[in-house]
């Protein structure tokens, strides 16, 4: 499955979305962002996965 983050300009800086979405998902949260007041330049772009590896206990 592809995951997607959504990325918008708030206040001249550039944010991302902390967590990740499916595509299809992505496309009903990406039209809220742009419905926000300040915000702009809404994009969806990748989102690489992460692998987190947890230390096993002794």
């Amino acid at each position: 499955m592809e995951n997607v983050r959504i990325t918008w300009i708030e206040g001249g800086e550039r944010r991302e979305s902390a967590v990740a979405f499916s595509p299809a998902a992505a496309e009903d949260y990406k039209a809220a962002y742009e419905a926000r007041p300040g915000v702009s330049d809404v994009q969806i772009v990748p989102a690489p996965v992460e692998l987190a590896r947890r230390a096993r206990p002794a």
